[in-house]
């Protein structure tokens, strides 16, 4: 063998990239594996369904001819082909199409599928409907919650003001027990109480807020001329009635 000239052309246009011999065999064997398939696919016997198929498509596709015999009945009343059915010429034209049946399941199965869908997708719609209606049920009793709240914390707010005010007053006017133990603020620490004090305990909390505030807004004003609200001490009765801006807690609000 004669040696290789390595300067010579032929050499020098030789692909040497690395990897290319691998890639080059990999391409060979898809190509090799796409025409095996190609081949067995032209090589594959039809089954008795397809050959069914191919033959029932190809008698459909086609227009009747002569041989028909009721074809030919047709033709001899004076029917011509491409004529509409009837004495009008009103009828179809084109043979009513055939609609194969190729699975198992019975006569109608298509169309209690197809109700039973419908009544899903129904009940479906109903489920998100309910369920939104739930929603906004929860969301208007939730703002009305938060708005009860936010009415008794004010009023809770204004019963300790009130309170205050009252033991303020007393005092100023010597008046060392409350009318009602609730009227003023109790203390953080109390002292241990008789039976008296829990039967009173029990009583005064049977009010509400709104009730205790009520009741010693109107102690107040007929026993000191105080009007919560308004954060001032009128001289009388007369004074309170005509110079406070509202004789009622509503007024104020």
């Amino acid at each position: 063998d004669e040696e290789e000239d390595y300067m010579s052309d032929l050499f020098i246009k030789q692909d040497v990239r690395p990897g290319l011999p691998m890639v080059r065999r990999m391409k060979e064997a898809i190509q090799k594996e796409e025409k095996q398939k190609e081949a067995n696919e032209k090589n594959r016997q039809k089954s008795i369904k397809e050959e069914e198929k191919e033959r029932r498509d190809v008698v459909l596709k086609s227009a009747l001819g002569n041989e028909n015999k009721g074809f030919a009945l047709l033709q001899k009343m004076g029917y011509k082909r491409g004529q509409a059915l009837g004495k009008s010429g009103e009828g179809i034209v084109e043979p009513l199409p055939l609609n194969i049946k190729t699975g198992l399941s019975g006569l109608g199965h298509e169309e209690l599928k197809k109700r039973k869908a419908e009544e899903k997708l129904e009940n479906y719609r109903q489920k998100l409907h309910m369920k939104k209606q739930a929603n906004e049920q929860a969301a208007d009793q939730f703002r009305i919650r938060f708005k009860n709240k936010q009415e008794e914390r004010k009023m809770e707010g204004d019963l300790r003001k009130s309170q205050r005010a009252c033991q303020q007053l007393d005092t100023q006017k010597d008046i060392d027990v409350p009318k009602e133990t609730w009227y003023w603020l109790e203390p953080e620490e109390e002292d241990k109480k008789d039976e008296e004090d829990k039967e009173d305990e029990c009583t005064r909390s049977d009010l509400s807020v709104s009730e205790k505030l009520h009741m010693l807004t109107a102690y107040l004003r007929e026993e000191h001329f105080y009007c919560i609200w308004c954060g001032t001490t009128y001289e009388d009765s007369e004074d309170l009635s005509s110079n406070c801006p509202g004789n009622s807690a509503a007024d104020h609000d």
